[in-house]
């Protein structure tokens, strides 16, 4: 059975991968996954220079999922490239790199430093916020996520995924600006913005205030927003957003998504990954699906 799929002519063996920030660069992970039976590693995601992150408490558990405002703390691009890069080379794996950052410049220069790594694919986190439009994240207005887009487009070496926030009023209006600008995939759903008080305490759970749900709990919202991303434009779609089973993974290929990222179950189960390759063959055996293509956007 064929299971391989591709993504901005980047070939990978199956359809699953890790959603950035849940999965380090895959150190922490590799002695229960074994990371060549992924399609791919997704990488935290890497900013210019260090960044610390928010103060905590900066993780809360909530019905069906989590909430974070870990603040993208990361070691810096340089750190990253001696360190991950080099670990991530000796599996056979294709590799995605999350970049961030805060104005555009940030961004640039983490792209071009990439450009002659062997990452085979660069993953634009636009949920950061930008500094020089009072904070709001890049992918919250579509203008801003085109001149971004655009902007990265012109300097990137490998394909570049735009990262899409799920905090929108339309987020088929913010894929096709991104397609527009020259995006060559997009993945989401980004988490939600969510909040928890403690109500003994009377105060912020999070120091933060509010962080980034994630979990089973948003699972049909990501569905949702999948299906309609991809009936907005023709460039590949990483659809994730509480994949919890090789059935979840499933959902989101027949929605329209071309691969799947998991997330936030890593933290509960560190074999979900090669689990759900495992759900999704069974699932073709169970159907005789001989191509995994027979179901990608089939609803």
């Amino acid at each position: 059975m064929n299971t391989k799929v591709q993504i901005a002519g980047v070939e990978l063996k199956n359809p699953v991968m890790t959603a950035s920030g849940t999965f380090g660069s895959g150190m922490e992970y590799s002695e229960f996954v074994d990371l060549n039976k992924l399609g791919a590693v997704v990488t935290k995601g890497v900013a210019n220079v260090p960044w610390e992150g928010n103060p905590t408490p900066r993780v809360a558990e909530v019905y069906g999922g989590m909430l974070n405002a870990i603040g993208l703390q990361n070691p810096g691009i340089d750190v990253f490239m001696e360190r991950d890069i080099p670990f991530l080379e000796k599996y056979d794996t294709k590799i995605i790199v999350n970049v961030c950052g805060k104005t555009v410049e940030d961004y640039l220069e983490v792209v071009e430093k990439l450009g002659d790594s062997p990452a085979h694919l660069l993953e634009i986190n636009v949920s950061c916020p930008n500094v020089k439009e009072g904070a709001i994240a890049f992918g919250q207005k579509a203008d801003c996520l085109y001149d971004i887009t655009s902007a990265i487009k012109k300097k990137a070496k490998q394909p570049i995924i735009m990262k899409l926030s799920p905090n929108v009023t339309d987020i088929g209006e913010m894929a096709r600006a991104a397609e527009a600008a020259g995006a060559d995939a997009i993945s989401l759903i980004n988490t939600l913005t969510g909040m928890k008080i403690d109500i003994h305490k009377r105060k912020f759970v999070l120091a933060n205030k509010t962080g980034g749900l994630s979990g089973p709990a948003i699972k049909p919202v990501a569905v949702r927003m999948v299906y309609q991303a991809s009936q907005a434009v023709k460039i590949p779609i990483i659809g994730m957003g509480g994949i919890a089973s090789g059935e979840d993974a499933i959902e989101f290929l027949m929605a329209g998504a071309t691969a799947v990222a998991v997330g936030a179950m890593n933290f509960i189960n560190p074999y979900i990954t090669e689990e759900i390759v495992q759900g999704i063959e069974a699932y073709m055996r169970q159907y005789d699906i001989e191509d995994i293509h027979e179901i990608i956007g089939c609803v």
